[in-house]
């Protein structure tokens, strides 16, 4: 029987933020570029991501558990509450403590970034972190919980593409830059491509739970279909950018990790069983934690 520190780590699901990172690193790279990198608020927007990831974890672990889709069927890491390593009840007081954790670190982030200093900017972006919270939190939980009705993909684009980078640009440089939407765009395509891996390898288990993930409302194959093209759009996006801003051969960086992106494709493709789609998940996470620091360090 883990220790309740092992169970809490559990958890927390900590290798799911190297995915999470990629956007805030993302958003600081296009803010170096410019001159524009601050070092208090890379390190609140890391903050502030690492409680909202572990947030939306704890959530989905709660979550469910409560809808009878943790159960013993289910493929991936086994998951706490349903393992009855930790109660429900101390796993909604955990959500509530993560919940306050992200709003301070959240204010800690417009403090550095000086937003309470423009009363529109600070609304804006108080608007967007309560969202943020409720987004990670009714992911899974409650009864109109949206991960259920296959909408899971759009908010990880959003969330962990256009607000990540876009928001963590804003927040150093103080403009926006339309074309930093095609790195965001390409970050957040890679995001919903784990969650869609995540799906593929548990669609026998949602299916039978009534959780509509875009796999289980399209099927195993042609899910696999919509992931190829997933990795394509977003490959095409960053290298659309790259071309377009294109002022030394070192900026063209990224595109050497392109052949991972191209094995990871047939790896996946060769995989008939769903179960054994879980390396896949880790394997691509870090792909794009190295595509964000290979675009960095290409752009400085």
């Amino acid at each position: 029987m883990p220790s309740t520190i092992q169970a809490w780590l559990s958890a927390f699901r900590l290798r799911t933020l190297p995915l999470a990172f990629s956007s805030i690193i993302l958003g600081a790279f296009l803010a170096a570029k410019e001159g524009a990198f601050n070092g208090g608020i890379f390190a609140f927007s890391l903050l502030t991501t690492l409680f909202l990831q572990v947030l939306s974890n704890l959530a989905n672990d709660y979550g469910d558990y409560m809808k009878g889709t943790d159960n013993e069927a289910r493929v991936g890491p086994s998951r706490t509450v349903q393992a009855g390593l930790i109660s429900p009840n101390a796993m909604k007081i955990a959500i509530v403590l993560f919940s306050i954790l992200s709003l301070v670190s959240g204010n800690g982030l417009l403090y550095f970034a000086g937003a309470f200093s423009d009363m529109v900017i600070l609304g804006f972006f108080l608007g967007v972190g309560l969202f943020c919270i409720l987004a990670a939190i009714t992911y899974t939980v409650g009864s109109n919980a949206y991960g259920y009705k296959g909408l899971g993909d759009i908010s990880v684009l959003l969330f962990f593409g256009l607000v990540g980078v876009l928001g963590t640009h804003f927040l150093m440089a103080h403009q926006f830059m339309a074309i930093n939407i095609l790195p965001a765009l390409s970050c957040g395509l890679l995001a919903v491509g784990v969650l869609n891996l995540n799906n593929l390898r548990d669609i026998e288990n949602d299916r039978a739970s009534g959780k509509r993930s875009i796999p289980v409302m399209i099927g195993y194959e042609k899910g696999k279909i919509y992931h190829y093209i997933l990795i394509v759009l977003s490959i095409v996006f960053l290298s659309i950018y790259l071309f377009s801003t294109f002022s030394n051969w070192l900026q063209l960086l990224p595109m050497i990790l392109f052949p991972l992106y191209v094995f990871h494709i047939l790896k996946v493709k060769s995989t008939l069983i769903n179960r054994e789609l879980d390396p896949f998940l880790k394997q691509l996470a870090l792909i794009s934690l190295a595509t964000s620091l290979f675009f960095g360090i290409g752009l400085l």
